[in-house]
């Protein structure tokens, strides 16, 4: 005949209850947290998630989205002063001077970058100046001051395309992309630490985290060829 258990002594009873209360508070607290640093994430790069999913989609299918590229060009004569800036820069191989900028600015509506490098062929001072969503530059005649300028746009699309992939956007924008970046990670770490603390009452959360990780890795060694 099996000995009666013993009793669990009143002490041990109490210490239990409160280990498993303290479990539970941090739990709830860990939960919280989670919950905070989740929505706060979420809210400061929703607007840049639709952004790169969106433009993610439009750059998969870039060769299927017809574009229309628009031309301008603008023509002057540039006087004498920034003339001679810009011919004194010519040994030097140096950035468009500030005086030649600051006519461009006003005469042409052009504002060239304080780093806008000169490339010189025969007298002739060439300035490229890409930017997202198209292509400009401008040439200076150093002997006649003659100044061409042309631009190209290529539509809204390729604009937010190149600010997906950081193209000639400069580097506050490449900022805002690591600091997106982070934030994102954010989103995503704080998710998933949300789903384990919940998966004991929602079953198919591994399996569907597991499909979401086998899936693209099952695609790439199928599909894509090295």
């Amino acid at each position: 005949m099996a000995s009666p258990s013993r009793p669990v002594p009143a002490n041990d009873a109490i210490d239990e209850r409160a280990r498993a209360k303290r479990k539970a508070q941090a739990r709830a607290a860990l939960m919280r947290q989670m919950v905070q640093w989740h929505w706060i994430s979420a809210a400061i790069c929703l607007i840049g998630m639709l952004l790169f999913s969106i433009t993610g989609i439009t750059l998969n299918h870039a060769g299927q989205i017809a574009g229309a590229p628009k031309t301008t060009n603008r023509e002057a004569v540039m006087p004498a002063a920034p003339l001679s800036a810009v011919a004194a820069a010519e040994p030097r191989q140096g950035a468009l001077p500030d005086a030649a900028r600051d006519w461009l600015r006003g005469e042409l509506k052009v504002r060239a970058p304080k780093d806008a490098a000169i490339e010189w062929s025969d007298g002739e001072a060439y300035v490229g100046l890409p930017r997202p969503g198209g292509d400009a530059f401008l040439t200076i005649d150093t002997a006649t001051g003659d100044v061409a300028y042309e631009r190209t746009d290529r539509g809204w699309i390729s604009y937010l395309n190149d600010l997906h992939k950081g193209r000639n956007t400069g580097p506050v924008w490449s900022w805002f992309i690591d600091i997106f970046a982070v934030g994102t990670v954010v989103f995503c770490v704080t998710g998933l630490v949300l789903l384990q603390l919940h998966s004991r009452a929602r079953k198919s959360t591994w399996p569907l985290i597991g499909l979401g990780l086998i899936a693209p890795v099952l695609l790439a060694v199928l599909f894509i060829h090295l």
